[in-house]
């Protein structure tokens, strides 16, 4: 009774879930430019500041470099003057998406919802937050030897940010490896995945030696959507909505890039402080209560993280710190070859290639990110990820592609988690070469003993 309880007051902080998008892009193109000097860099940049290009890679003008791919949604009533100017001043493009609206409509006709069956959730389906909270609460129920659930915090909406706790009993000191997904609305292939490793563990953990060899050590933390506002936005309102859902004062604007709100060099670069920007960095570092949330909990862990992983779409990288310097981290050979490990791992799996190295320059400047405040604070392994895909569908990847996006980011992740585990662990328990050398030295101090009494 009491559960039943917990998730009606639960879903009466959300909105009925709808497919009924109020915003639209009929007629929006998508296009992939290719600047190749500096006067191309500075036009680029300044269609974007004069908003008739609503930049998606780099996330801003700041970060458009000679001869560095742009890709940039054009709204229907700009196409003509925008493509008109590229053509005068012989700037390279072509079109990856003719109608943004298609690729939506197309989206959502997939996604016809049956009811919802708390008792045979997807994996390879999109959900919406109130059936995600719903499949917490199952997970909890259905697994409870391993698997508690714990509010974190609250949203500028107000909405609980639950994340689920996956622990083995043991009689000894546990370390933690922390996930969250979600940060930025529209990248639903995050959440997607976040429920996908949760379901591989449990369902793998009596079976696999080697997930039964990590909880013997590691406790999992796994926060399935961070920016849950922005999230439900995202299906109810404006299917590419990125930041959250705060206000800002005397602003027609709102919205924080919860990405950019982190004490890391807060709002120093590759952010801002413009209400109306898509990487505003709000009020103050971690001003927004969901980054203070995860940036409270870090801090009161902080002895016992062992890894920080932070989800995200699209680009397929592996990112190590630093976004806000050129500068690396202390461990930064060893980060970069163990991202190495889980990207060759990921491409075994459906020979998807990603790219691995600091985000300043794998990827842009950016201050402000949870990844960068994750190593500042002292924790030697922080790796943001970039999921599929590379261009083709962007933040609105299909469907069919869940399974083998969350197959390949689950090798990569799993190879980062092993490299950690026989690190931290390597003495906690003799191997088989020491087993055998400790039978060995046995056998021969009786022989000794024996043969001289």
């Amino acid at each position: 009774m009491k559960r039943w309880i917990r998730c009606v007051s639960i879903l009466g902080l959300l909105p009925l879930f709808t497919h009924s998008f109020q915003i639209r892009y009929n007629g929006d193109q998508v296009l992939r430019i290719i600047p190749i000097d500096s006067e191309q860099v500075k036009f680029l940049k300044q269609l974007a500041e004069d908003e008739q290009i609503d930049l998606w890679r780099p996330k801003f003008p700041e970060g458009i470099q000679p001869q560095g791919e742009v890709h940039a949604r054009i709204p229907a009533s700009a196409l003509g003057t925008v493509q008109g100017e590229l053509k005068e001043r012989a700037l390279e493009y072509n079109v990856l998406t003719q109608n943004i609206q298609d690729l939506l409509d197309s989206q959502i006709k997939s996604e016809v919802k049956q009811p919802f069956n708390t008792r045979a959730h997807s994996y390879t389906k999109y959900h919406p937050m109130e059936e995600i909270y719903y499949w917490m609460e199952e997970m909890k129920e259905n697994y409870k030897e391993l698997v508690t659930q714990h509010l974190l915090g609250m949203t500028y909406q107000k909405r609980p940010m639950y994340y689920l706790k996956i622990s083995r009993k043991s009689d000894k000191p546990k370390k933690i490896i922390w996930m969250d997904c979600g940060i930025h609305a529209r990248e639903w292939i995050a959440p997607a995945f976040c429920q996908w490793f949760v379901k591989e563990v449990l369902e793998t953990y009596t079976a696999d030696p080697k997930t039964d060899r990590f909880l013997q050590n590691i406790d999992f933390y796994i926060l399935p959507v961070l920016n849950i506002d922005g999230y439900i936005n995202s299906w109810t309102t404006d299917r590419l909505w990125r930041k959250s859902m705060s206000p800002c004062d005397n602003s027609t604007c709102f919205g924080t890039d919860l990405n950019r709100n982190f004490d890391a060099k807060w709002c120093s670069i590759g952010a801002s402080r413009n209400c109306c920007s898509s990487i505003h960095c709000g009020s103050a570092p971690e001003s927004e209560p969901e980054a203070a949330a995860v940036a409270s909990f870090l801090r009161r862990h902080l002895r016992d993280i062992l890894c920080y992983l932070t989800i995200h779409s699209y680009g397929q990288l592996i990112l190590t710190p630093y976004g806000y310097t050129n500068e690396t981290a202390s461990n930064h050979e060893e980060m970069v070859n163990v991202g190495q490990k889980a990207a060759d791992a990921l491409y075994q799996k459906h020979g998807t290639e990603f790219q691995v190295g600091p985000m300043s320059e794998v990827l842009y400047y950016a201050a402000g990110t949870s990844s960068d405040r994750a190593a500042d604070l002292g924790i030697n392994f922080s790796y943001l990820f970039e999921l599929r895909d590379n261009g083709t569908y962007r933040f609105i990847l299909p469907e069919d592609q869940i399974q083998a996006t969350c197959e390949e980011t689950m090798a990569a992740v799993t190879t980062i988690i092993e490299y950690i585990n026989d690190k931290h662990f390597q003495n906690s328990a003799p191997s088989f070469g020491a087993l055998w050398l400790g039978v060995l030295v046995s056998s021969l101090l009786n022989i000794y003993f024996v043969n001289d009494s």
